[in-house]
């Protein structure tokens, strides 16, 4: 016990005193916690615990608080709206990238045709911890390469499921047929789904509810932490992965009302979950192996860095603009942490050789390692290569900012509005979930983003609690209608301007707290009475 809570004490005030020095830098906090496991290794020679199947689960409930959050951005009404990234992108980056590694694999690098199905599907995968980590912090996750990005990343942990029961069927003797494992497998997913979108929403909502309403935060923590952890040991318990169960309690919550409140409070325990497999990762890490093999894994990430960012491009090109494919395939291009477990449990199944996987093993490592400094430089790097502007939301720029007015929306409405105020010389910013007017705003000379007005995490990087205004002038009745429930659930002492243009709209929005709702035809009404007003009668 006390050689436990020694290397506990060791853990928190290496990675504390490492990423202290590492922020300085500008470097990911990630390479910190890395760096600490890597040490504690070789400081307390720990060698023979980095294979630990307890270590391995606890550093598997920082990927569970992650996917956890991710499904409480991906509410079931967001998934259906974005099938296409989800789904289509999803399916096409993942097969094809697993195809054209497996040609490489079995006939360039000659691994037998086992071994070269394993490399492909775990080199398929990409890392959700480290992508959205970076999407998330930097806001970029609401930008359309971030929304992208999102997509694939959530297909590929819902990919891992069949992955692995694939590997279940490789590594049995043959008990059993293809035929029964995917009628159990689909047996278990009804039964998963059917406890937790007809019980657990229930039960969540009603915990949720009344533990809110006690007004003592600890109690709703720990409603929270019950709700992630039974979802997750009911997922495992039917044959499934700890973060699909986490996944799909996120997404039950989003629906509910309490979700921006569920994500803050447990962002702490996400991060430093997340901190504890990271520093798994880092005690797998054979220094020696490592140093004689450099070459061999330095050129193995390289090629598939190349291989997948030109993969992800040409499949994304198909819908989608030269930036912003070539965005989403780089930032895409590293291979992920499930990479471990597939790695983990086809070695154990006797599929893979063990000095192949100490060797892809250290290859997904460098991978993890190098991508923090390699994602937060894509924007520059795309630039440099496009020149192209990029049109992200620079969180430095409003530090401390007052009495401005946030112009939502700059289509037509928009721009007349932000002509009147230039006008009266009022300061204000556009924020427009469209390239296109982000674009034309800029070339305007406007001070303009791209952005999710929906978004909690947008309404504090603009200060909105601060603001002059908020101006909607968007069309779309449901997107308005978002807007204004988290401008509204953001700060109750705003000035809130909503332009209108049907009586659907008007009654769609009649619940809210709006300062002024301007509806546009009536406006048209009254403003050719006025000017008929102002006209000199004509006599004949």
């Amino acid at each position: 016990m006390d050689t436990a809570l020694l290397y506990i004490v060791m853990a928190l005030g290496v990675s504390t005193v490492l990423n202290l020095f590492l922020k300085r830098l500008g470097v990911s906090q990630i390479i910190g916690y890395i760096l600490t496991g890597t040490i504690l290794v070789y400081a307390f020679d720990l060698r023979d615990m980095d294979n630990s199947s307890t270590l391995e689960h606890i550093a598997e409930f920082g990927i569970v608080f992650l996917m956890f959050t991710i499904g409480l951005e991906i509410s079931l009404r967001k998934m259906n709206s974005m099938k296409i990234e989800i789904f289509l992108n999803g399916s096409m980056q993942v097969g094809f990238t697993a195809l054209v590694v497996y040609l490489i694999a079995h006939y360039i690098f000659s691994l037998d045709a086992i071994s070269a199905l394993i490399v492909s599907l775990a080199f398929a995968l990409s890392s959700t911890a480290v992508v959205l980590s970076y999407l998330k912090s930097s806001k970029e996750i609401y930008n359309p390469y971030g929304q992208r990005a999102t997509g694939i990343l959530i297909f590929q942990d819902i990919a891992v499921i069949p992955i692995l029961i694939l590997l279940g069927f490789l590594t049995s003797e043959g008990d059993q047929s293809v035929a029964v494992i995917l009628k159990d497998t689909i047996i278990s997913a009804i039964v998963v789904m059917v406890l937790m979108f007809v019980v657990g929403r229930r039960v969540m909502t009603w915990l949720l509810h009344f533990s809110a309403s006690s007004e003592v935060d600890e109690l709703f923590m720990g409603s929270v932490l019950f709700i992630v952890v039974s979802a997750s040991l009911l997922a495992s318990f039917m044959g499934f992965t700890y973060s699909l169960g986490a996944f799909v309690a996120g997404m039950i919550i989003a629906e509910t009302k309490y979700h921006h409140k569920v994500e803050l409070d447990i962002a702490p325990f996400k991060d430093i979950l997340l901190g504890t497999f990271f520093i798994v990762v880092g005690m797998k890490i054979d220094v020696f192996y490592f140093i004689n093999n450099i070459a061999v894994i330095i050129g193995i990430f390289i090629l598939v860095l190349i291989l997948k960012s030109i993969i992800m491009y040409l499949l994304l090109r198909i819908t989608s603009s030269h930036v912003l494919s070539l965005k989403t395939g780089l930032a895409l291009s590293q291979v992920g942490e499930f990479s471990f477990v597939i790695f983990a449990v086809a070695s154990m199944g006797g599929l893979l050789d063990k000095e192949l996987e100490s060797l892809l093993t250290l290859v997904v490592i460098f991978s993890m390692m190098v991508t923090p400094f390699f994602i937060s430089r894509i924007n520059r790097l795309v630039s440099s290569i496009t020149h192209h502007e990029y049109l992200g939301l620079d969180t430095s720029a409003f530090v401390s900012r007052e009495n401005h007015v946030i112009l939502c929306g700059y289509s037509i409405v928009g721009k007349f509005a932000a002509k009147h105020l230039d006008a009266i010389d009022a300061p204000y910013v556009v924020i427009d979930n469209n390239p296109k007017h982000v674009q034309e705003a800029l070339l305007e000379g406007k001070e303009a983003y791209l952005g999710d007005m929906s978004k909690l995490s947008m309404l504090e990087a603009l200060h909105a609690e601060s603001s002059a205004a908020v101006i909607v002038t968007l069309d779309n009745i449901d997107k308005k209608k978002a807007i204004c429930e988290a401008v509204l659930k953001h700060t109750k002492d705003i000035n809130l301007i909503v332009k209108v243009a049907t009586l659907e709209d008007k009654e769609a929005l009649s619940g809210l707290d709006i300062t002024v709702v301007v509806d546009s035809k009536l406006e048209v009404g009254r403003i050719l009475v006025e000017r008929m007003m102002t006209c000199q009668l004509k006599y004949r």
